[in-house]
């Protein structure tokens, strides 16, 4: 064991430690981030790596600040916190500039990227949420491998497809020739990257920005440790935190001359902290997340320091739904997070009963909430993804690949289940054939028309980019009447809590009072959501914790300036 100093230490190394950590460096301080699990990155690189940043120098023309805060209220109107919200909207600007103009780290800025509830007001078709560019690997040299691999069973054969063309050539692989070239190009230079490099080299999505991050730290001068997690805050007499125990591959105490920002993730992967703030899981066994890291780590540290977790929001984590399956070799526990492709034309969602319960065409948080609801008196939280064989056919269902792909595999890992007939795939997974059968014609009715009698799938612009933009006259509505029929149940998961530690508007951790415990900040999925626990766009979690994580280091920053004055005045 030693003992080491510096001006900043961050626990956590995703978007939000990593922003903290860029920006502190940049001003001149020493930063140390240190990550307990063995890659950088958590659940940033293993996600889409959108950034919902409304305001943006580049993108944000025409988007005034009344409209966004239209939005943001009526998201979660109870819960709405202006004194959070208005500095997280006052730093996009000049946090999003500082990204592109002193780190490596550049966006792209589509033009249409739909908030996820268009019929609210102050909702916009698109600046609001940006996205990373596509980078190389090899930028980072011999620090390569250390960035936390994609999810492999959310991956294309190792590609994670962007949300937006090129997701669009994906799922019309077999529909025309440019995708099927566009598609095979994409993975035969992901096979040889990995037959070459050992791991794709083109980095996309949430990989990409944390890839640009890590390399932007290196440049700075930042340290960074994996498999070192911070065991216990150090206070000094007053209770201010001066530092933290370390374990793993750096044990030690290390001190921390300006600051200790927490940004080691939620709580949604810790069973304890979840039977006390997921309504839906108060015994341990019904929520799957797919998340990394988010073990409750930080909000245990808070606590510790005389913090608190506050859930006094619309909604504890940003649902998402999830297939739970098998790896085919050892029998593993996997999951498939059902993000993208729910709003296809010809599939629905129903309950063991076989009726539908909502809109399976909004966002995967807005559709989680609405299985949460539809649930809320049942034991078990079940539904079941319903397809047809020409949905099948033409778009696969989730993790399980459209035709030409083989789908022994997806059958042998419990993904993919197939019945001859509706009654006949009910009766395999367990829901009433009667009711299946009911809402098959009902659903099919409105499939025809256009319109969706019931729930309103396919009503907004955000459920047609959920859909499938060439298919008429609905986007987002096709008969299911082919057999024959193909399922997979989904339960509940999540992208990350909303629920987490208390902070103020300068994500100073709060003790009971509301008093700042001095020394101490939280920022990302670890700190309680700025937005009350609405989901605003794409990107949400990850526009958060880079604007607020560049503000915590831009803070610490101002505090040796304020502190310098303080002594020359005296």
């Amino acid at each position: 064991m030693r003992d080491s100093e510096c001006d900043v230490l961050v626990i956590g190394s995703g978007a939000a430690g990593l922003a903290a950590a860029l920006k502190a460096a940049d001003e001149g301080l020493t930063v140390v981030v240190v990550e307990k699990e063995p890659y950088f990155g958590g659940t940033t690189a293993i996600s889409a790596g959108w950034a919902w940043v409304p305001g943006t120098p580049k993108g944000g023309a025409g988007d005034t600040r009344e409209e966004q805060l239209a939005y943001l209220r009526a998201l979660a109107p109870d819960t709405f916190d202006a004194q959070r919200v208005e500095p997280f909207l006052d730093a996009v600007p000049e946090a999003i500039s500082f990204f592109e103009e002193r780190t490596a780290v550049q966006f792209d800025y589509p033009e249409k990227s739909p908030d996820y509830q268009m019929d609210l007001p102050g909702a916009r078709l698109g600046g609001r949420a940006i996205l990373p560019r596509d980078t190389d690997a090899r930028i980072l040299d011999e620090h390569r491998m250390t960035i936390q691999p994609y999810l492999s069973s959310y991956t294309v054969f190792g590609y994670m497809p962007q949300v937006g063309p090129d997701l669009y050539q994906f799922t019309h692989v077999n529909q025309s020739w440019r995708s099927f070239f566009y598609v095979g190009f994409k993975l035969l230079r992901t096979w040889w990257d990995t037959a070459w490099y050992r791991r794709p080299v083109k980095r996309t999505n949430g990989n990409a920005l944390i890839t640009l991050m890590v390399r932007s730290a290196l440049d700075k001068g930042v340290t960074l440790w994996r498999s070192t997690p911070a065991v216990e805050l150090l206070a000094d007499d007053s209770g201010g935190i001066v530092g933290a125990r370390l374990g793993g591959d750096h044990p030690g105490r290390i001190t921390a001359r300006r600051g200790v920002v927490i940004a080691a993730g939620g709580f949604s992967g810790d069973r304890e902290l979840r039977t006390r703030y997921f309504p839906h899981d108060p015994h341990g066994d019904q929520h799957f997340t797919p998340t990394v890291g988010h073990g409750g780590d930080g909000a245990r540290l808070a606590i510790s320091a005389g913090g608190r977790v506050d859930a006094d929001v619309s909604s504890v984590a940003s649902w998402a739904p999830v297939t739970v399956f098998s790896f085919l070799r050892t029998g593993k526990e996997r999951l498939f997070p059902h993000l993208r492709q729910i709003g296809l034309p010809g599939l629905i969602c129903v309950d063991r009963h076989g009726r539908r319960f909502g809109n399976e065409a909004l966002s995967y948080h807005d559709f989680g909430r609405q299985i949460l609801d539809h649930h809320a008196d049942e034991r078990d939280i079940r539904a079941y993804l319903i397809v047809d064989s020409r949905a099948m056919h033409k778009y696969g269902i989730g993790y399980a690949k459209p035709w030409p792909m083989p789908r022994g595999y997806f059958y042998r890992t419990g993904y993919l289940v197939r019945g001859e007939t509706a009654e006949e795939l009910a009766a395999k997974l367990g829901i009433d054939p009667g009711g299946l059968a009911d809402t098959l014609d009902s659903f099919n009715r409105d499939a025809a028309a256009g319109v969706d009698s019931a729930f309103g799938r396919g009503s907004t612009e955000y459920n047609h980019f959920r859909g499938d933009p060439d298919h008429r006259p609905n986007p987002n509505l096709a008969e299911l009447s082919r057999p024959p029929y193909f399922g997979a149940e989904i339960r509940m998961g999540d992208l990350g809590t909303f629920a987490g530690i208390a902070t103020d508007a300068e994500n100073r951790v709060l003790a009971a009072g509301d008093a700042p415990v001095p020394g101490l900040y939280a920022v990302g999925a670890a700190a309680k959501s700025i937005f009350g626990g609405g989901y605003p766009g794409y990107g949400s979690h990850i526009g958060a914790a880079l604007v607020n994580g560049y503000r915590v280091g831009a803070a610490l920053a101002a505090s040796v300036g304020a502190e310098s004055g303080a002594q020359a005045d005296a």
